[in-house]
């Protein structure tokens, strides 16, 4: 990363002041972070998108006062009779637009292991999703026009029942800002906010995941019940007649605990875990295999010619020694594990000198699945 453009997006701090002082505890507002930044994409742009069958993309009005929210696909005959006001959202920008993958990579002083998506949004005078909160870090970096941020890190977190979407009941922000283009804003997990369009406006939003510990737990287990061993069975060649034949025994329970206890798992397998979790693409996400892929040696003289780089769906991460690529575990030699950890990093390979003949075989297949193709 360049550091004096870091710096300027960070308010002239450096990325370890700004997550020793910031990160996870309290917002920051930068003004000018992104001189001249506008937006990536028009307003009818972002609507061509919305209308597209592999885009997440919502609609929520608050028109009289009723909250509505509805899922995408729309047509633009949708947005030309809603009533104002009214906001559209489209998820995974990043996966849609090149140029919104690279901006969302401007992030990468955050590890990719937290990166979740870039979102867009689009709203018309006074529009907006309400004042709530989210359980992830966001940075909100506003486009063309002008949004009013309140926020406030109340405690009363109580939401207004039988609403579609999930607005606070009692909202009371301590900071009022009016963000303009090139604006960005960080706000931590749980910080109330309510952003409003002051006349037309867009703001992309970067993301960072932190999962609940309970779905954490619960996914854990999950992942552990395919690769759990406990040997032996229940044995009870000593039973005694009991009083009463519906009670579960005490001998039984403590059979039972003992054999639960013998269930394991080290930090090789928390590894894989989260390997395998945090690079699973979403539901909505697929790969269409290339109609005419090149032959291994065709594809390997392209590669040297011409490097490569991931397709913008794939994730690749590493632990260690081990890597994992769209939620699958996989093998990389020794001597290529630098050149792997340096395409996780930058998402791309400028050389490919040294590389084994195996390691090779791997890129190739990988370009027959579509997730990466050549720079």
């Amino acid at each position: 990363m360049n550091a004096p453009f870091l710096e300027a997006l960070l308010g002239g701090m450096s990325v370890a002041q700004f997550l020793a002082e910031y990160w996870q505890k309290k917002p920051l507002l930068v003004r000018n972070a992104l001189p001249g930044f506008t937006g990536l994409l028009s307003r009818d742009e972002l609507f061509d998108l919305a209308g597209r069958d592999d885009a997440e993309s919502r609609f929520v009005s608050q028109a009289g006062g009723r909250w509505t929210i509805e899922h995408g696909p729309f047509t633009r005959e949708r947005f030309r009779r809603a009533k104002k006001p009214w906001t559209t959202l489209v998820q995974g920008l990043n996966l849609l637009l090149p140029e919104a993958d690279r901006l969302m990579r401007e992030f990468s002083f955050i590890p990719y292991a937290r990166l979740d998506d870039l979102m867009v949004s689009y709203a018309n005078d006074g529009g907006g999703v309400g004042p709530h909160f989210d359980n992830y870090d966001v940075f909100l970096l506003q486009g063309i026009g002008q949004r009013r941020w309140r926020i406030g890190n109340q405690k009363d977190q109580r939401l207004i029942d039988g609403l579609p979407l999930r607005i606070l009941a009692d909202f009371r922000p301590k900071h009022d800002w009016v963000l303009e283009s090139g604006d960005l804003l960080y706000l931590p997990p749980e910080w109330a906010h309510d952003g409003v369009a002051i006349g037309e406006c867009m703001t992309y939003s970067v993301g960072f995941r932190t999962a609940p510990a309970q779905e954490l737990a619960e996914q854990f287990l999950l992942f552990l019940a395919e690769r759990v061993e406990v040997a032996g069975r229940y044995r009870d060649p000593d039973l005694a007649p009991q009083k009463h034949p519906a009670e579960i025994g005490a001998a039984m329970r403590e059979q039972v605990k003992q054999i639960l206890a013998g269930i394991r798992w080290n930090d090789d397998l928390v590894a894989e875990f989260l390997g395998c979790m945090l690079t699973d693409p979403k539901a909505h996400v697929y790969f269409e295999r290339p109609a005419h892929p090149l032959s291994p040696a065709r594809f390997a003289a392209a590669a040297a010619k011409r490097g490569l780089r991931l397709d913008a769906r794939t994730q690749l991460l590493f632990s260690g020694t081990r890597f994992f690529v769209n939620g699958e575990q996989t093998t990389i030699p020794a001597k290529d594990r630098r050149t792997f950890r340096r395409l996780a990093d930058s998402r791309r390979l400028d050389n490919l000198d040294g590389i084994s003949a195996s390691a090779l075989a791997l890129l190739h297949e990988w370009y027959r699945y579509s997730f990466l193709t050549f720079a």
